[in-house]
């Protein structure tokens, strides 16, 4: 008997109690477990290590006899189902747990594997014809050279590390893998909020307010240690539509970016002050914290989507020609800034889940839609965890670009950030990733226009 994530909750799922079943879905581990004899399935794998879940109904809490390899991909297992309900709410557990010798989702097509990105981890990426295109390196290659390839959100270099902020500490190289990979322009975003955040029980959230002018003063250290690496490297800042027009694969620019505005402290008079002294040109709204502009989707919220103040901000970024970035923003607050803009919208960082669990930085494909609906475009990350290979972050592209259309899609690496592995650890892997969209079946210039192409004319129309 199959048991299938849409059931559970249902009389259905709950009948099943002390049945043999199967079960599909993503491990949970522990940061650095491989292996384990007790773990949750959740039907989407989390953003990061440890991301669960918080509601019972969306895990399966699993029992094996003797540990069992947890994969980055899904797994499928048998057992013993038993259902337990109490106070309206259910929560199931799959005994004497075996996995079952074909991986995956049940009943997937190839086409369906090819969109589903999270939802399958793929060894390789399916082609129309049902086998993988024969793509040369050369190919990859001239698809770079013929776009602005672009990632649309960074830490590159180690700019968002609080200790070697502090400590002065030597800078990662970004120009190198850059010019080597063939990477035109990378946003390279601080973060003005990490002071008051940290990763707790695998997952990060605020744990204390700042003080008055606190944060303020953090973004400007960390604006200023950014502008340093980029002395220190031969980087070249872009400012405005014909400078990125300007820029070609392998000169190392950068679009200066912040996620989160929280050194505005909200005062939206900061953000003009940011873009003539540091050269801010993309501004990511909110990040762990839920602060002064609107509410995050990792946190309970507060505001109910983007305040006035969050509003103000949206209009002068408009005015100034800064790009507006929604990432880590709630649904209700992407959907009032898509009220407020009057130019294209960015969501740098993510990937699409069919139900995102509570607080998951993942999206449904509604709230992508309307990002897209400005003219605007979604990243997508590659954490290893959602897809442990280049292929299967093709996959997660194609999946993306079937909700939200080929011309709102690109990459946002979100290098040095990500709390686990990546399978875009640098830029020297930007080949790797063109010959992996073409082997899924993008086109070359379908494959451009994810690699920055759309980003490019985002970042043109944003500008004054």
């Amino acid at each position: 008997m199959q048991i299938r994530w849409t059931e559970l909750g249902s009389p259905a799922a709950n009948a099943a109690d002390g049945h043999q079943v199967t079960v599909s879905g993503y491990p949970v581990p522990l940061l650095g477990q491989t292996r384990a004899t007790r773990f949750l399935l959740t039907e989407e794998p989390g953003c990061c290590p440890g991301c669960a879940p918080r509601h019972p109904s969306g895990t399966i809490e699993i029992e094996a006899q003797a540990p069992l390899p947890l994969p980055a991909g899904a797994m499928r297992l048998s057992g013993i189902w038993h259902a337990h309900t109490a106070e309206g709410t259910a929560s199931y557990r799959l005994s004497a747990a075996q996995p079952l010798d074909a991986p995956g989702w049940p009943g997937i097509t190839r086409r369906r594997a090819l969109a589903a990105g999270p939802l399958m981890c793929l060894a390789t990426a399916a082609a129309p014809n049902g086998a993988r295109a024969a793509v040369t390196p050369a190919d990859a290659r001239a698809v770079i050279q013929a776009t602005t390839t672009v990632d649309i959100h960074s830490h590159a270099g180690g700019i968002a590390s609080m200790t070697r902020m502090r400590s002065g500490g030597a800078f990662a190289p970004v120009s190198a893998p850059m010019r080597q990979g063939g990477m035109t322009a990378v946003c390279l975003a601080v973060v003005s909020d990490s002071p008051t955040h940290r990763l707790i029980d695998g997952h990060i959230h605020p744990y204390r307010d700042p003080a008055p002018g606190e944060l303020y003063a953090y973004g400007q250290l960390a604006f200023g240690r950014l502008h340093v690496m980029i002395q220190n490297q031969g980087l070249t800042i872009v400012t405005d539509a014909a400078g990125l027009r300007a820029a070609k694969p392998g000169t190392a620019s950068v679009i200066v970016a912040a996620e989160g505005a929280d050194f505005l402290e909200g005062q939206p008079d900061r953000v003009e002050v940011a873009y003539k002294r540091w050269s801010l040109r993309h501004l990511q709204l909110t990040h762990y914290r839920v602060n002064e502009l609107g509410d995050i989707q990792t946190e309970p919220p507060v505001h109910g989507g983007l305040t006035d103040t969050g509003a103000e901000v949206i209009r002068r970024c408009n005015r100034l020609g800064i790009v507006v970035d929604v990432a880590h923003g709630t649904y209700d607050l992407v959907k009032r800034a898509v009220s407020i803009t009057t130019k294209p919208l960015v969501l740098s960082h993510t990937s699409l889940a069919t139900r995102p669990s509570r607080f998951s930085r993942l999206i449904v494909p509604e709230h992508g839609r309307l990002v897209a609906q400005t003219g605007g475009v979604v990243g997508v990350w590659p954490p290893a965890s959602l897809f442990p290979t280049m292929d299967a972050l093709a996959a997660g592209m194609a999946r993306m670009a079937d909700a939200v259309g080929i011309d709102h899609i690109g990459l946002g690496t979100d290098m040095r950030g990500l709390v686990g592995p990546s399978t875009f650890p640098d830029y020297d892997r930007l080949p790797a990733l063109a010959e992996a969209l073409l082997g899924a079946g993008f086109s070359p210039d379908d494959s451009a226009k994810i690699l920055g192409g759309n980003y490019a004319r985002v970042f043109e129309a944003c500008m004054v």
